[in-house]
């Protein structure tokens, strides 16, 4: 009997993933743990690996296509089999159409999904793990914790070899030479990345490489015309005639899809009010000075002002409770956890890593938490919960050289702090009113809505964060 392969369902919130490519062909040889399909979520792309040796039987899902999780898309078994003729492609408007509508009728992939027994929760608590022999060897051979396993087997009480496996299929697993955005527009484009030279980190190709082969080189000049005798008369082009109507086209889906949905409701539902407030950031440039010098060996990174702001950010949530909150229907809920959100531009889009109860963390902690998930984020391998419970969120266009900015609340959050960059500025200090002197300026914009929080209490919020900022010692009273 052939053996299912299905969408594993990545994350608690994720319900449909975008099909990217195929990796093998229809009726296609292959192997234990080779990788038939790429499909990317809202968070992350990764694939789905063969659960035995056999034959591929491929179903009727094209890349492009959005489809529900754990849909099977394929089957393994012998060669004269086929996948099931019975079997259509979801509608994915049809499944949102009958998730939200209340009197619809399920789809036949959402009537399957909910016929089947609820999912039981990861085998990991406490007292005795059942696990049974092949799934005890398989977990051993690859490296897995047992304990992060779900367990199918025994009404949910032992996990068993298929649950390894599962857990393996919808594992992240590294890109070796190209970045998934690369892949992804290598793949529509027919692009053979093996013939691209990679620009990244370690000789990966990235979505400039890719573009830079789609952009045609112009063409060598003929010997003819090359000759004295003969030159070649140039073919005048008017310019408004060489450029297209459209350069590209890109489609709406994935991240981008994702982030056009959220900002746009966010803008149109939000009562957005901006405050911005400029700083001394003297004494934080040179803590942080000293901080790297002190302890960027001992860490293996150095603390960057990312690090040093969110900390104090999180210590002003805590001392105000009333920015870290989130609108429901009918009440305003002051959240307990402190869930500092950190945008990051990735290719695939603006990401933002979640680093929970970050007013609980060290510093040390904070910053080797954030990096590893900023590294997840810009390879297109960040786990289902690195994105998601924020409360706050803190978002960084200094670099840029960015002075100000109005950034858009993350919903559900309540508010969102955007950073400018730290410039030298010559000002007029109490301790020296008749002569200018130059200091570091940082300029902070807070976001908040004023549904849920007025202008008055969010001030004092912003206030106490330019205290700190600016009298840095202070984070050893707090």
């Amino acid at each position: 009997m052939a053996e299912e392969v299905f969408i594993p369902k990545a994350g608690q919130t994720v319900e449909e993933v975008t099909l990217v490519r195929w990796l093998v062909e229809d009726g296609a040889q292959v192997t234990e743990g080779q990788e038939l399909l790429e499909i990317e979520t809202d968070k992350t792309n990764f694939m789905v690996e063969a659960p035995l040796k056999g034959t591929v039987h491929i179903g009727p899902f094209q890349p492009g296509q959005v489809i529900p999780v754990l849909v099977v898309v394929a089957t393994i078994g012998h060669p004269d089999e086929k996948f099931p003729a019975a079997a259509e492609p979801p509608a994915p408007t049809q499944a949102v159409a009958a998730s939200t509508a209340p009197d619809a009728a399920p789809s036949a992939a959402a009537a399957a999904t909910s016929a089947a027994p609820a999912a039981p929760s990861p085998a990991e608590h406490e007292g005795r793990l059942f696990v049974s022999p092949r799934a005890r060897r398989l977990a051993e051979e690859k490296g897995v914790d047992l304990r992060r396993i779900t367990p199918t087997g025994a009404e949910g009480q032992r996990v068993v070899e298929k649950d390894v496996l599962a857990y393996l299929a919808q594992m992240p697993r590294p890109q070796a030479r190209a970045t998934p955005l690369a892949q992804k527009i290598a793949a529509e484009a027919g692009i053979d990345l093996r013939e691209l030279k990679g620009t990244g980190g370690g000789g990966r190709v990235t979505r400039e490489d890719v573009t830079r082969a789609l952009t045609p080189a112009a063409p060598a000049p003929a010997l003819a015309a090359l000759a004295p005798a003969a030159p070649a008369a140039p073919e005048f082009v008017p310019l408004a005639e060489s450029i297209p109507d459209v350069l590209k086209r890109v489609p709406l889906t994935g991240v981008r899809k994702i982030i056009a949905e959220r900002m746009g409701k966010s803008v149109h539902t939000t009562a957005r009010v901006t405050l911005v407030m400029e700083m001394d950031a003297t004494e934080f440039v040179a803590m942080r000075e000293r901080l790297k010098a002190k302890v960027a060996e001992a860490w293996g990174f150095a603390p960057g002002y990312n690090d040093l702001l969110a900390k104090v950010v999180a210590l002003a949530l805590r001392q105000y409770p009333y920015m870290n909150a989130r609108l429901t229907e009918d009440a305003i809920e002051h959240v307990g956890h402190v869930n500092m959100g950190m945008a990051v531009d990735t290719e695939r889009g603006l990401l933002v890593p979640v680093i929970r109860d970050a007013d609980r963390k060290s510093l040390r902690q904070f910053g080797s938490d954030f990096r590893q998930m900023v590294e997840r984020a810009r390879v297109g391998r960040s786990l289902p919960d690195d994105l998601a419970g924020g409360t706050f969120t803190i978002t960084n266009l200094g670099m840029y050289e960015v002075d100000a900015f109005t950034p858009v609340i993350n919903l559900p959050e309540a508010a969102i702090l955007g950073v400018g960059r730290i410039a030298p500025k010559w000002v007029y200090r109490a301790d020296s009113p008749n002569a200018p002197v130059l200091r570091q300026t940082w300029t902070l914009s807070l976001v908040f809505d004023h549904r849920l929080i007025d202008g008055a209490p969010a001030a004092r919020f912003l206030q106490y964060v330019k205290n700190v900022v600016e009298e840095p010692y202070l984070l050893l009273a707090a």
